[in-house]
């Protein structure tokens, strides 16, 4: 066996906004695979009479329930605007070094806000 030098990896590696927004883009969009399966099955839960729809009415008004939601939502809106950061990306704007740690940002901080208008607009105060 040859000693190769190895690749740079977690240990050395200096995490950056960037690594953050991406790592969180994948998972995210596993999430919502998960989450676009759970609607279908609450919506053929819909289809099968309204008692059958009760009984998922009636966990999603548990905390467990909102805070599945509320999650849901959340990553909703962070994969959107990652997408949008992607798209951006995608015609070769965005790659310096303060842009891509800005746009990171605005995606962060972004989803965060826009699942709280989500919620606020949901419970009818705005």
């Amino acid at each position: 066996m040859e000693n190769r030098p190895l690749s740079p990896h977690i240990q050395i590696y200096k995490w950056h906004i960037s690594s953050l927004v991406s790592i969180s883009h994948r998972i995210t969009g596993i999430i919502n695979f998960f989450a676009i399966s759970l609607i279908c099955f609450w919506l053929a839960f819909m289809l099968l009479g309204e008692t059958n729809y009760q009984v998922i009415k009636n966990f999603l008004e548990t905390f467990l329930g909102k805070f599945i939601l509320i999650g849901i939502t959340w990553s909703f809106s962070f994969q959107m605007l990652s997408e949008i950061r992607h798209l951006i990306m995608d015609y070769g704007y965005g790659f310096e070094l303060q842009t891509t740690k800005v746009t990171g940002l605005i995606v962060i901080f972004g989803s965060i806000i826009l699942t709280i208008l989500i919620y606020l607009l949901g419970r009818g105060f705005l």
